[in-house]
């Protein structure tokens, strides 16, 4: 489990802290959105869960390791993967079967299982056809899916994205929502996805909101979406399907609760239709 016991953070040279007082766990296998305003403390928080930052106060530990003691650094960062914003940021190597590879070799894999590892992956995020090209020939939603495969076949406990579409156009984010989505429903991975929309937030179980460097809110995105004054004060909105939702429920439909997505929505009206 990744847990937070107290912890603030303070930026060198700022006024005010960026966290304070967060107490958080966040267990193997959930699935977890990490929603707030721009300059909350989201991307802090994410950065803290691999000792990419540390803690002002406080501590942060990974499966019971201090991500404040150096010699758990690399057993903390290969537990816990992080995809940045901007893919280009990551990706280092000339091929895409090279950049998968790359960290694989650094933790001294056999080869054999860097294969078995390369074709899951490859298969997984449908990348065969992508190997033997230069990764910054990519659109912007291949070079996340790469990204995402680099650090899955490292095979982490916890996988943390820091608002990994909000750079892609519409066609790259649909490319990254399927990835998330599956991730989510397979499980075997703790996905913590930080997200500035609405809509992806019910990709998620669960749903922590920061404002203001505190967590305000951590619960499920249905009770989240219940309180319209709660998400404005926070400066959220309600996802598309949400309010779909809400508006056939009004108009007398039988919609689950569960039917969180667009397509689940359809699934219930069609379901409708056809009974007896």
């Amino acid at each position: 489990m990744i847990r937070f016991h107290g912890v603030g953070l303070t930026y060198p040279g700022a006024a005010e802290s960026a966290l304070s007082g967060v107490d958080l766990g966040v267990r193997p296998g959930e699935s977890v959105a990490v929603v707030g305003h721009s300059g909350s403390g989201k991307t802090s928080l994410v950065r803290l869960m691999n000792a990419l930052l540390l803690p002002t106060s406080g501590r942060v530990t990974v499966d019971d390791l201090d991500t404040g003691d150096p010699e758990n650094l690399w057993e903390i960062r290969r537990r816990v993967g992080l995809i940045f914003q901007n893919p280009d940021n990551q990706l280092v190597s000339t091929t895409v079967e090279r950049e998968i590879a790359f960290g694989m070799e650094n933790i001294g894999l056999p080869r054999g299982e860097i294969g078995l590892r390369m074709a899951e992956v490859a298969a997984r995020l449908r990348l065969e056809p992508l190997l033997g090209r230069p990764p910054h020939r990519l659109s912007g939603g291949e070079k996340q899916r790469v990204a995402i495969a680099a650090v899955l076949a490292m095979q982490p406990a916890y996988l943390a994205l820091d608002e990994p579409t909000s750079l892609l156009d519409a066609e790259g984010r649909r490319e990254v929502w399927d990835i998330l989505r599956d991730l989510s429903e397979r499980g075997g991975h703790a996905v913590i996805h930080v997200t500035q929309f609405a809509d992806e937030i019910e990709l998620a179980s669960r749903v922590i909101v920061v404002h203001a460097g505190r967590i305000v809110f951590d619960g499920t995105p249905a009770d989240l979406f219940r309180s319209r004054e709660a998400l404005a004060k926070w400066g959220l909105a309600r996802p598309r399907a949400a309010e779909i939702a809400d508006t056939l429920r009004g108009a007398g439909f039988s919609i689950p609760e569960d039917a969180r997505t667009v397509e689940r929505i359809a699934d219930a009206l069609a379901g409708a239709r056809g009974a007896p």
